[in-house]
Parts: C-alpha cells; structure tokens; sequence
C-alpha cells in the first residue's frame, strides 16, 4: 500500500468515525446526584433531616387544608414541583441551593437565606403563609436541603441544578396549539380541566392540579413561561427525563403559555424587583424599564426584550 492509499484509508476511517459520534449525539452531561438517603445519620440530625425529606414530598399531610402539623397551604406537596424531594436532575431540584445561598436575588432586592427561598414557595407556589423561621418544619426541610447539597463547594452551582431553561422561541408561545399539546400529553393526569388527581378522602394529590384554587398563584416562579417551558420539557409527561425529552421546544413553550393563560389564585407582590430594570423578560407585571406590552411580557417574543435590556 502506497503512502498516498494508507493516508486515504486514514481519512476514511476517521471521517467513519466522525460520523458515528454525530449519530450517537453528545456524550451525557456529568449532572449533580442526590446522595443516597441510607446515608442520613441515625443521630437527632439525622431524624431533622428524614422529617424535612417527609415534608417536601407529602406536605399536604402536614401543612395542607387537612394538615396534621398545621393547615397553611393549598394540598399540593413541595415535590409537585421539586421533583423526587427534590433530587431529579433538572427537576427543580435542591442540588445546588447550600452551596449558592445566601445570596443576592434581584426579585426581592436583598441578600436571601434558604428559610426565606422556602417560605416564598409557601407563599407562591403552595399559595399559601409562611412557616414560623424558628418551626421545627421550617428547621427540617431546611436541614434536609442542606443535606442533599453537602458534597459541593461553596458558591459552586452544578450542572443538573435547578431547571435547565431553554433558548426563547423567535414569536410568541401560541395558547391555542399548548392546548392541543395538553389535551395530547398532559390530561390524562392532569385531567382536562386542570384540577388533577386527588383520591377521594385523600390529603394528597396523586397528579397536582395545574390551574384552579389550589394550584401555584401569579407569584410563583413557574408563572414565568422560561422557567415552565424548560421544567416541562426536562420533565413532561410523567417518566420523562432529561436524556428523553418527548416534547420539542416548541410544543413546551407552547403548553407552558396554555397552562398559565387559565385562571389561578392572583396573589400581587408589589414589593418584587424593586430595580425594574433587573426584572427577567417573562415577568408579566408592570411597571416594565422597556415600552413592550404586558402581554408580550407574558407570552413573547422575549428576545428583542431581552436584546433591549441588553443595551
């Protein structure tokens, strides 16, 4: 074989296996990892830890309208949104909160605790009141999300933390095609009004109720589309997961702008974002630093808004 045949078949050979790495896709990313709950201490710590994980994942047993410990919030369970107490990869989860908190957060103008990142779900989310900052509920779930994090750096975020936002659509989200992307994928837990799944004479809901009295009010994060969008994607339908979304972006966008245009507790908090000009372009409620409309604030397109916040 000839110096020019070997350089050919070199060639060849790696362009073969160029092509087979771009069928195979990008290698999976190296996500944050919840450590394993058999690990809690079976010390006084470690029993605060185990009752903050019970109350993420069945709150309404111990603070819904039935509550056992008190009766502060609207019947969902913190990991209707935090999924798998907060521990699934890209699930909302906790991965990252110890290790970046306390921090500054532009929403409420002040350097904020985990007790206070907490109690904003109460308020927002579980549209319900605060938890006392010295209650051994508030102490537990507290304990816990300090626990999940215990193995980062500090002011270190990971990779799988939080919700993994996607990249703004170039128009606005279309309602009338997230409904059709719900009635699709999404009533079949969800029910077709919304209201999900709660078992008769049940203090928990099997599947969350995503609009109606007690589902998250206009304060809550999820109201902001980017942050619905990416948490449905990476999540949505039920089993889905980050390495096998089902949904497109667009189908996302869409069913996230579907699921927020129904009626929900309206719950104002005027003191948010106390600079407008650091408010996030989804946020839907004035006074805006820009001239767009309200609506394209809720809705889209979020692009040239955030290109103006930009300059």
């Amino acid at each position: 074989m000839t110096n020019k045949q070997r350089y050919v078949t070199f060639l060849m050979g790696l362009l073969a296996a160029l092509y087979s790495c771009r069928r195979a896709g990008p290698l999976p990313e190296k996500l944050w990892q919840a450590p394993d709950t058999a690990m809690i201490p079976h010390t006084a710590e470690g029993d605060r830890i185990r009752y903050g994980r019970s109350l993420i994942a069945h709150t309404a047993q111990y603070l819904g309208p039935q509550g056992s410990v008190a009766q502060i919030s609207n019947g969902m369970n913190c990991q209707n949104c935090h999924l798998d107490a907060g521990t699934k990869p890209w699930g909302n989860n906790y991965g990252s909160t110890a290790s970046t908190y306390p921090k500054f957060r532009a929403r409420s103008g002040t350097v904020e605790s985990i007790g206070k990142k907490v109690n904003d779900c109460f308020v927002r989310s579980l549209n319900g009141a605060a938890l006392d900052s010295n209650s051994p509920e508030l102490q537990a779930i507290i304990a816990y999300i300090q626990w999940l994090g215990k193995d980062l750096p500090k002011n270190y975020k990971s990779p799988g933390s939080g919700i993994r936002e996607l990249p703004y659509l170039p128009v606005a989200a279309d309602t009338v095609k997230g409904k059709t992307v719900f009635l699709q994928q999404c009533q079949r837990c969800h029910g077709a009004d919304g209201r999900g799944e709660r078992p008769a004479g049940a203090t928990e809901y099997r599947y969350p109720p995503l609009w109606g009295p007690d589902s998250y009010n206009t304060g809550a994060g999820l109201y902001r589309l980017s942050r619905f969008a990416g948490y449905v994607k990476y999540n949505m339908p039920l089993g889905t997961d980050y390495q096998h979304p089902l949904l497109s972006d667009e189908d996302a966008w869409n069913v996230a702008a579907f699921v927020n245009s129904q009626p929900r507790p309206a719950k104002a908090f005027p003191a948010d974002w106390p600079d407008i000009r650091t408010k996030p372009p989804d946020h839907p409620f004035g006074p805006f630093s820009d001239t767009f409309p309200a609506i394209q604030h809720k809705y889209g397109p979020f692009g040239p808004i955030a290109r103006q916040h930009k300059k």
